[in-house]
């Protein structure tokens, strides 16, 4: 536990000593000034995160390799996540989920049931269940708190990362994420 938290923090003050006007660093990382993302010169292996859909299916992250991922680890009771929800549900309203996937992981506790509730509550309807109670997600991508995104290329690296929320459907993010995410300019929608 001990190692995991020192590991997360190593992690953290690599990505928090990045200014945030693109200039780099010896770590290898970029920063995009209009949602403070930060992009990794080489994309990073990430570990095998283990979690279930909404059916109760056990799933990882190498099940959605193929495809770019949008990777939001978030919780019901994490305020500004809970602000963040509604832009991530309309981003993913604007793409295909075969082609670009928005994978919100809930780290709750309670599981499937309380995100089930939670997107009722909200009326969120374009965004898929997923939950890991046992809230190793955060750790294992060295997240220092709630939430953190990460950007995932085809192949299930880390190619950028955001701490904290973003309007994930603005303009500007959407360009951004079509930039760096390759994704198709006309959104491939639904």
């Amino acid at each position: 536990m001990i190692l995991a938290a020192a590991l997360s923090y190593e992690l953290y003050l690599a990505f928090s000593r990045q200014d945030v006007t693109g200039a780099g660093s010896e770590a290898g990382i970029r920063s995009a000034e209009n949602l403070q993302l930060l992009f990794r010169d080489r994309p990073a292996d990430l570990p095998d995160i283990r979690f279930v859909d909404g059916d109760g299916r056990a799933l990882s992250l190498h099940d959605f390799r193929g495809r770019p991922v949008l990777l939001n680890i978030w919780a019901t009771w994490c305020v500004p996540c809970r602000k963040e929800m509604p832009s991530l549900d309309r981003l993913q309203a604007k793409f295909d989920p075969s082609r670009f996937l928005v994978l919100t992981l809930s780290i709750d506790t309670r599981g499937v049931p309380a995100v089930r509730q939670f997107y009722q509550e909200l009326g969120l309807k374009s965004l898929g269940i997923y939950a890991d109670q046992s809230g190793a997600a955060l750790g294992l991508v060295g997240a220092p708190g709630l939430p953190t995104t990460l950007l995932l290329n085809e192949q299930g690296q880390e190619i950028g990362r955001k701490i904290g929320p973003a309007e994930w459907d603005a303009p500007a993010s959407i360009d951004l994420l079509r930039q760096h995410m390759r994704l198709p300019a006309d959104g491939s929608a639904k």
